[in-house]
């Protein structure tokens, strides 16, 4: 009787790393999807009697705003209002269908998300 033998070739652990390493290189490489924005609009007045709107706003992004005295968030976002241009001082934040038209002073940025 005649045996045979075979042998199971073994893995290199190292050959494995190399293609993982290389699969999450490129993963990384791979363009993010666009960023994401609001759906709705902000409608703010200004002191000069102007109105304005800001459409969609993506999320995230400091919008600047002139002299705002009202505003109306009719987004499916929180808007934070901001006494600055910088999005750094802020005044509060209107929900989703919130409005407010006291600010105490004129507000002069937006950034929508929480």
């Amino acid at each position: 009787m005649t045996t045979t033998h075979t042998s199971v070739p073994r893995r290199r652990p190292g050959r494995l790393a190399l293609v993982s390493a290389a699969a999450l290189a490129l993963f990384a490489a791979l363009p993010m999807s666009s960023a994401q924005a609001a759906v709705g609009h902000l409608y703010y007045g200004s002191s000069t009697g102007e109105s304005f709107q800001i459409d969609d706003p993506v999320l995230g992004k400091c919008y600047t705003m002139y002299k705002a005295t009202s505003a109306s968030n009719q987004t499916n976002a929180t808007a934070t209002l901001f006494y600055d241009a910088n999005c750094e001082r802020d005044w509060g934040s209107l929900q989703p269908g919130g409005y407010s038209s006291y600010f105490g002073a004129e507000l002069y940025s937006v950034r929508f998300g929480s």
